[in-house]
């Protein structure tokens, strides 16, 4: 059972890739909630159920980095 949740757990490596231009409000306001305001900006996160569903949301936006 621990290994299930340092699996779920760790970071990730996210990247900025697409514009908010022409996005809806909340897809912009994600992207500044992931920490990616500029273009091809590469942060890291705490990999979290919540985290998850904010790179769901703006996955063609974004790219996991490995």
């Amino acid at each position: 059972m621990a290994t299930k949740k340092k699996a779920a757990g760790g970071t990730l490596k996210v990247k900025r890739i697409g514009s908010p231009i022409r996005r809806e409000h909340g897809q912009r306001e994600t992207l500044i909630g992931l920490g990616l305001k500029r273009a091809n900006q590469v942060v890291e996160l705490e990999n979290t159920p919540s985290i998850q569903g904010m790179i769901r949301k703006v996955n063609h936006l974004v790219q996991v980095v490995e």
